[in-house]
Protein backbone atom coordinates (compact mmCIF):
# COMPACT_ATOMS: atom_id res chain seq x y z
CA UNK A 1 0.00 0.00 0.00
CA UNK A 2 1.18 3.37 -0.61
CA UNK A 3 2.65 5.50 1.95
CA UNK A 4 1.56 8.82 0.21
CA UNK A 5 -1.27 10.54 1.99
CA UNK A 6 -4.59 11.74 -0.45
CA UNK A 7 -5.11 15.26 0.08
CA UNK A 8 -8.46 15.06 1.66
CA UNK A 9 -6.63 12.22 4.33
CA UNK A 10 -3.86 14.49 4.66
CA UNK A 11 -6.09 17.38 5.53
CA UNK A 12 -7.99 15.29 8.00
CA UNK A 13 -4.55 14.68 9.70
CA UNK A 14 -3.40 18.06 9.47
CA UNK A 15 -6.79 19.43 11.29
CA UNK A 16 -6.58 16.77 13.98
CA UNK A 17 -2.63 17.78 14.75
CA UNK A 18 -3.70 21.51 14.64
CA UNK A 19 -7.10 20.70 16.79
CA UNK A 20 -4.22 18.80 19.22
CA UNK A 21 -2.03 21.73 19.41
CA UNK A 22 -4.42 24.55 20.32
CA UNK A 23 -6.11 22.60 22.98
CA UNK A 24 -2.41 22.60 24.00
CA UNK A 25 -2.15 26.34 24.22
CA UNK A 26 -4.16 28.01 27.04
CA UNK A 27 -6.34 30.49 25.28
CA UNK A 28 -6.22 34.10 25.68
CA UNK A 29 -8.86 36.97 25.48
CA UNK A 30 -8.30 40.04 25.57
CA UNK A 31 -10.38 43.12 25.72
CA UNK A 32 -9.71 46.42 23.57
CA UNK A 33 -12.51 48.95 21.88
CA UNK A 34 -14.29 49.36 18.96
CA UNK A 35 -12.83 48.36 15.50
CA UNK A 36 -13.00 52.19 14.36
CA UNK A 37 -10.42 53.21 17.41
CA UNK A 38 -6.95 53.69 17.10
CA UNK A 39 -6.45 51.80 20.30
CA UNK A 40 -7.85 48.82 18.55
CA UNK A 41 -4.95 48.75 16.69
CA UNK A 42 -2.51 48.98 19.90
CA UNK A 43 -4.02 45.14 21.56
CA UNK A 44 -3.98 43.70 18.01
CA UNK A 45 -0.26 44.08 18.21
CA UNK A 46 -0.36 43.28 21.79
CA UNK A 47 -2.18 39.80 20.34
CA UNK A 48 0.63 39.24 17.92
CA UNK A 49 3.51 39.92 20.21
CA UNK A 50 2.16 37.82 22.85
CA UNK A 51 1.55 34.66 20.17
CA UNK A 52 5.25 35.18 18.83
CA UNK A 53 6.60 35.76 22.15
CA UNK A 54 4.91 33.36 24.91
CA UNK A 55 4.84 30.13 24.50
CA UNK A 56 2.00 28.04 25.28
CA UNK A 57 -0.69 30.63 24.77
CA UNK A 58 -2.71 31.50 22.24
CA UNK A 59 -4.78 35.02 22.68
CA UNK A 60 -7.74 36.35 20.86
CA UNK A 61 -8.46 40.30 21.15
CA UNK A 62 -11.96 40.99 21.32
CA UNK A 63 -13.86 44.30 20.16
CA UNK A 64 -15.82 45.80 23.17
CA UNK A 65 -17.03 48.71 24.64
CA UNK A 66 -13.85 49.67 25.70
CA UNK A 67 -13.14 50.28 29.65
CA UNK A 68 -16.52 49.53 31.62
CA UNK A 69 -17.61 47.07 29.28
CA UNK A 70 -14.37 45.57 29.86
CA UNK A 71 -14.33 45.38 34.05
CA UNK A 72 -17.84 44.22 34.08
CA UNK A 73 -16.41 41.18 31.21
CA UNK A 74 -13.49 40.82 33.99
CA UNK A 75 -15.87 39.82 36.73
CA UNK A 76 -17.91 37.86 34.90
CA UNK A 77 -14.94 35.40 34.08
CA UNK A 78 -15.55 36.73 30.12
CA UNK A 79 -12.36 38.23 29.88
CA UNK A 80 -8.23 37.55 31.01
CA UNK A 81 -7.27 41.72 30.28
CA UNK A 82 -8.33 44.26 28.56
CA UNK A 83 -7.91 47.86 27.96
CA UNK A 84 -9.13 49.98 31.12
CA UNK A 85 -8.56 53.59 31.73
CA UNK A 86 -6.72 54.35 34.91
CA UNK A 87 -8.90 56.29 36.76
CA UNK A 88 -11.93 54.52 35.85
CA UNK A 89 -9.93 51.01 36.98
CA UNK A 90 -9.54 52.90 40.49
CA UNK A 91 -13.16 53.27 40.41
CA UNK A 92 -14.14 49.54 40.05
CA UNK A 93 -10.99 48.40 42.20
CA UNK A 94 -12.09 50.86 45.12
CA UNK A 95 -16.00 50.36 44.58
CA UNK A 96 -16.73 54.06 43.75
CA UNK A 97 -19.56 55.80 41.68
CA UNK A 98 -20.94 53.56 39.24
CA UNK A 99 -19.25 50.53 40.93
CA UNK A 100 -20.45 51.43 44.34
CA UNK A 101 -22.71 48.11 44.34
CA UNK A 102 -20.70 45.89 42.35
CA UNK A 103 -16.85 46.52 42.67
CA UNK A 104 -14.37 44.86 40.20
CA UNK A 105 -11.20 43.52 41.63
CA UNK A 106 -9.06 44.34 38.66
CA UNK A 107 -5.29 44.40 38.52
CA UNK A 108 -2.39 46.06 36.86
CA UNK A 109 -0.27 44.74 34.06
CA UNK A 110 1.02 47.72 32.40
CA UNK A 111 -0.04 51.34 31.89
CA UNK A 112 1.02 52.62 27.75
CA UNK A 113 -0.06 55.67 27.24
CA UNK A 114 -0.75 58.95 29.21
CA UNK A 115 -3.86 60.75 28.35
CA UNK A 116 -2.87 64.74 29.41
CA UNK A 117 -6.28 66.69 29.98
CA UNK A 118 -5.91 70.02 28.63
CA UNK A 119 -7.61 72.99 29.28
CA UNK A 120 -7.56 74.98 26.21
CA UNK A 121 -8.68 78.66 26.13
CA UNK A 122 -8.92 81.24 23.43
CA UNK A 123 -5.84 83.66 24.20
CA UNK A 124 -8.33 86.70 24.31
CA UNK A 125 -10.70 84.86 27.17
CA UNK A 126 -9.38 87.12 29.66
CA UNK A 127 -8.36 83.78 31.71
CA UNK A 128 -4.57 82.93 32.52
CA UNK A 129 -5.36 80.71 35.53
CA UNK A 130 -7.96 77.48 36.21
CA UNK A 131 -8.92 79.98 39.12
CA UNK A 132 -10.27 82.83 36.57
CA UNK A 133 -12.53 79.91 34.85
CA UNK A 134 -15.35 80.68 37.48
CA UNK A 135 -18.17 81.51 35.48
CA UNK A 136 -16.79 80.96 32.14
CA UNK A 137 -18.54 79.20 29.64
CA UNK A 138 -16.13 75.96 29.31
CA UNK A 139 -16.87 72.17 27.65
CA UNK A 140 -15.68 69.90 30.24
CA UNK A 141 -15.03 67.16 27.71
CA UNK A 142 -17.47 65.13 25.46
CA UNK A 143 -20.40 63.90 27.14
CA UNK A 144 -20.51 60.72 28.72
CA UNK A 145 -16.60 60.68 28.15
CA UNK A 146 -13.76 59.96 30.86
CA UNK A 147 -12.68 63.52 29.69
CA UNK A 148 -16.20 65.16 30.70
CA UNK A 149 -16.51 62.87 34.31
CA UNK A 150 -12.85 63.72 35.27
CA UNK A 151 -13.07 67.41 34.56
CA UNK A 152 -15.93 67.45 36.57
CA UNK A 153 -14.51 65.73 39.72
CA UNK A 154 -11.31 68.30 39.40
CA UNK A 155 -12.70 71.05 39.35
CA UNK A 156 -15.06 70.51 42.31
CA UNK A 157 -12.36 69.27 44.40
CA UNK A 158 -10.73 72.72 43.16
CA UNK A 159 -12.99 74.39 43.64
CA UNK A 160 -13.66 76.19 40.66
CA UNK A 161 -17.23 76.10 39.24
CA UNK A 162 -17.12 77.47 35.40
CA UNK A 163 -20.60 77.86 33.72
CA UNK A 164 -20.39 74.18 31.90
CA UNK A 165 -21.01 74.00 28.07
CA UNK A 166 -22.02 70.29 26.56
CA UNK A 167 -21.62 69.34 22.82
CA UNK A 168 -19.98 67.10 20.65
CA UNK A 169 -16.61 67.81 19.57
CA UNK A 170 -17.66 69.22 16.59
CA UNK A 171 -19.79 71.79 17.97
CA UNK A 172 -17.25 72.60 20.78
CA UNK A 173 -14.52 73.69 18.34
CA UNK A 174 -16.94 76.00 16.04
CA UNK A 175 -18.10 77.15 19.46
CA UNK A 176 -14.50 77.87 20.87
CA UNK A 177 -13.73 79.34 16.86
CA UNK A 178 -16.56 81.61 16.86
CA UNK A 179 -16.45 82.87 19.94
CA UNK A 180 -19.13 81.19 21.55
CA UNK A 181 -17.05 78.95 24.33
CA UNK A 182 -14.57 80.01 25.75
CA UNK A 183 -12.20 77.07 25.97
CA UNK A 184 -12.63 73.03 26.00
CA UNK A 185 -10.81 70.25 28.48
CA UNK A 186 -9.36 67.80 25.65
CA UNK A 187 -7.08 64.78 26.14
CA UNK A 188 -3.49 65.32 24.50
CA UNK A 189 -2.22 62.69 22.45
CA UNK A 190 1.20 62.03 24.25
CA UNK A 191 2.52 65.20 25.50
CA UNK A 192 1.25 67.11 22.32
CA UNK A 193 -2.41 68.43 21.53
CA UNK A 194 -5.09 66.70 19.97
CA UNK A 195 -6.02 67.42 15.89
CA UNK A 196 -9.38 69.18 17.42
CA UNK A 197 -7.04 71.51 19.85
CA UNK A 198 -4.43 71.99 16.52
CA UNK A 199 -7.32 73.06 14.50
CA UNK A 200 -8.31 75.33 16.55
CA UNK A 201 -4.84 77.14 16.85
CA UNK A 202 -5.03 77.43 13.60
CA UNK A 203 -6.74 80.39 13.17
CA UNK A 204 -7.26 81.35 16.89
CA UNK A 205 -4.56 82.07 19.60
CA UNK A 206 -4.95 79.73 22.51
CA UNK A 207 -3.38 79.10 25.55
CA UNK A 208 -3.43 75.98 27.64
CA UNK A 209 -4.11 76.62 31.19
CA UNK A 210 -1.70 74.89 34.27
CA UNK A 211 -2.19 73.91 37.23
CA UNK A 212 -0.59 76.28 40.20
CA UNK A 213 1.70 74.36 42.87
CA UNK A 214 -1.22 73.99 45.85
CA UNK A 215 -4.03 72.97 42.82
CA UNK A 216 -1.42 69.94 42.16
CA UNK A 217 -0.56 69.19 45.26
CA UNK A 218 -4.18 69.10 46.48
CA UNK A 219 -5.58 66.68 43.68
CA UNK A 220 -2.30 64.46 44.51
CA UNK A 221 -3.64 64.21 48.30
CA UNK A 222 -7.65 64.19 47.25
CA UNK A 223 -8.09 62.23 43.35
CA UNK A 224 -5.74 59.09 43.71
CA UNK A 225 -7.49 58.07 40.66
CA UNK A 226 -5.72 60.74 38.78
CA UNK A 227 -2.06 61.96 38.58
CA UNK A 228 -0.51 64.84 38.09
CA UNK A 229 2.07 65.47 35.20
CA UNK A 230 4.35 68.03 33.98
CA UNK A 231 4.23 68.46 30.17
CA UNK A 232 7.15 70.23 28.44
CA UNK A 233 7.08 73.38 26.41
CA UNK A 234 6.22 72.42 22.84
CA UNK A 235 2.76 70.68 23.11
CA UNK A 236 2.03 73.63 20.59
CA UNK A 237 4.17 75.40 18.53
CA UNK A 238 5.26 78.16 21.07
CA UNK A 239 3.03 76.58 23.60
CA UNK A 240 5.53 76.86 26.91
CA UNK A 241 5.43 74.22 29.53
CA UNK A 242 2.53 73.54 31.68
CA UNK A 243 1.32 70.61 34.66
CA UNK A 244 -2.25 69.51 33.92
CA UNK A 245 -3.57 66.62 35.09
CA UNK A 246 -4.06 62.96 33.23
CA UNK A 247 -5.61 59.60 33.61
CA UNK A 248 -3.60 56.26 31.59
CA UNK A 249 -4.41 53.92 29.22
CA UNK A 250 -3.70 50.40 30.60
CA UNK A 251 -3.77 47.00 30.62
CA UNK A 252 -5.67 45.54 33.18
CA UNK A 253 -6.47 41.78 34.40
CA UNK A 254 -8.30 39.35 36.32
CA UNK A 255 -6.63 38.73 39.58
CA UNK A 256 -7.14 35.04 38.96
CA UNK A 257 -4.84 35.35 35.66
CA UNK A 258 -2.16 32.73 36.12
CA UNK A 259 1.06 34.53 37.95
CA UNK A 260 3.94 32.77 35.41
CA UNK A 261 1.54 33.66 32.21
CA UNK A 262 1.48 37.03 33.75
CA UNK A 263 4.99 37.50 33.87
CA UNK A 264 5.69 36.15 30.28
CA UNK A 265 3.26 38.65 29.11
CA UNK A 266 4.51 41.56 30.69
CA UNK A 267 8.19 40.49 30.05
CA UNK A 268 7.42 40.20 26.27
CA UNK A 269 5.38 43.36 25.97
CA UNK A 270 8.28 45.16 27.79
CA UNK A 271 10.76 44.00 25.60
CA UNK A 272 8.99 44.02 22.03
CA UNK A 273 8.27 47.77 21.28
CA UNK A 274 8.83 47.91 17.67
CA UNK A 275 5.44 46.69 16.98
CA UNK A 276 3.23 48.87 19.70
CA UNK A 277 5.08 51.88 18.47
CA UNK A 278 4.38 51.07 14.54
CA UNK A 279 0.53 50.47 16.19
CA UNK A 280 0.51 53.94 17.73
CA UNK A 281 3.34 56.40 16.68
CA UNK A 282 2.80 58.75 20.17
CA UNK A 283 4.51 55.45 21.75
CA UNK A 284 8.15 56.40 19.98
CA UNK A 285 9.60 58.03 22.78
CA UNK A 286 7.51 56.55 26.36
CA UNK A 287 9.02 54.50 28.58
CA UNK A 288 5.97 52.14 29.46
CA UNK A 289 7.91 50.67 32.28
CA UNK A 290 8.32 54.37 34.08
CA UNK A 291 4.60 55.59 32.47
CA UNK A 292 3.43 52.22 34.47
CA UNK A 293 4.97 53.17 37.96
CA UNK A 294 3.65 57.19 37.30
CA UNK A 295 0.10 56.28 36.40
CA UNK A 296 -0.56 53.28 37.49
CA UNK A 297 -3.59 53.14 40.02
CA UNK A 298 -4.35 49.76 41.04
CA UNK A 299 -2.39 46.87 42.63
CA UNK A 300 -0.31 45.24 40.23
CA UNK A 301 -0.70 41.66 39.41
CA UNK A 302 2.25 39.91 40.51
CA UNK A 303 3.73 38.49 37.37
CA UNK A 304 3.91 41.64 36.14
CA UNK A 305 5.16 43.42 39.79
CA UNK A 306 7.74 40.33 39.84
CA UNK A 307 9.29 41.03 36.10
CA UNK A 308 9.22 44.90 37.14
CA UNK A 309 11.28 44.21 40.38
CA UNK A 310 13.28 41.90 38.24
CA UNK A 311 14.20 44.93 36.67
CA UNK A 312 15.17 46.82 39.49
CA UNK A 313 12.49 48.71 40.02
CA UNK A 314 10.88 50.18 43.20
CA UNK A 315 7.29 49.24 43.08
CA UNK A 316 5.16 52.41 44.94
CA UNK A 317 3.50 51.04 47.93
CA UNK A 318 -0.14 51.69 46.29
CA UNK A 319 0.79 49.11 43.27
CA UNK A 320 2.21 46.58 45.60
CA UNK A 321 0.31 43.52 44.71
CA UNK A 322 -2.15 42.24 47.18
CA UNK A 323 -3.69 39.05 48.24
Amino acid sequence: MSSYKTPLLAAILSAGLMSAAAQAEDQLLIGSTSTSSSQYGYFVAVGQIINQKVEGVRASVVETGATVDNLRRILRGQLDMGLVTTNVGYHAYSGEGEFADRPVDNRLLWVYSAAPQNVVMREDAGVSSLTDLNGVGLNPGITGSATEATTLAVMETLGISPDYVRGSTTDVVAGVKDNRIAGYVKSGVGNKLDGSSMDVATFTPIQVLSLDEDQANTLREQMPDISVVDIPEGAAEGMPAYTTWSFGLAMHSSPDLDEQMAYDIVKAVMENPDPQVSALANLANVDIAELTLESGTVPFHPGAARYFEEQGYEIPDHLQPVE
